[in-house]
């Protein structure tokens, strides 16, 4: 039987605490499973899980749309720093893919795994050794290369 999502994150997470950046991308498209399997992750390792576009939303309510620019990647390291936990799990991140807010998603998730390893669902695939997010020619499609992060995906052997 092949292991579960979860398992395959979990045994993940250890070696990815030995590299630059700690960062675990679980990619797969909307509806396959990655919220149930972070959520199993949470519960057997007590890892918080957090809700980047709740979160992120609620800090950003107030600001202009020039402040957001600015500020999200403070506000986003805040969420991750205040988490207090070694591994932290984030989940709907598809707000920091907002092309008004002019980030680099991959980016961004890398520097946040300099100092905690960061499991993130990436609602993407994978295509010729590449990483994707949407469909080329959407307004927020994504391509990057497959290096400086450890990846899960069910479409992947283990």
């Amino acid at each position: 039987m092949a292991d579960s999502l979860a398992d395959q994150i979990l045994r993940k997470v250890r070696p990815a605490a030995g590299l630059y950046n700690r960062l675990v991308l679980v990619v797969a498209p909307t509806g396959t499973g990655k919220t149930t399997a972070l959520q199993d992750v949470q519960n057997r390792t007590g890892a918080p899980l957090v809700n980047v576009n709740l979160d992120l939303s609620r800090r950003m309510l107030e600001l202009t749309e020039r402040q957001r620019v600015l500020q999200l990647p403070r506000l986003l390291q805040e969420i991750v720093s205040n988490s207090g936990a070694e591994t932290i799990l984030l989940d709907n991140i598809e707000v920091i893919f907002d092309i008004n807010l002019q980030q680099d998603p991959l980016r961004l998730l890398q520097g946040l795994s300099r100092n905690k390893t960061v499991v993130a669902a990436w609602n993407g695939t994978i295509v010729e050794d590449h990483l994707t997010y949407a469909a080329p020619g959407h307004l927020e499609y994504r391509r990057y290369p497959m290096r400086d992060f450890l990846v899960i995906s069910p479409e992947m052997t283990a």
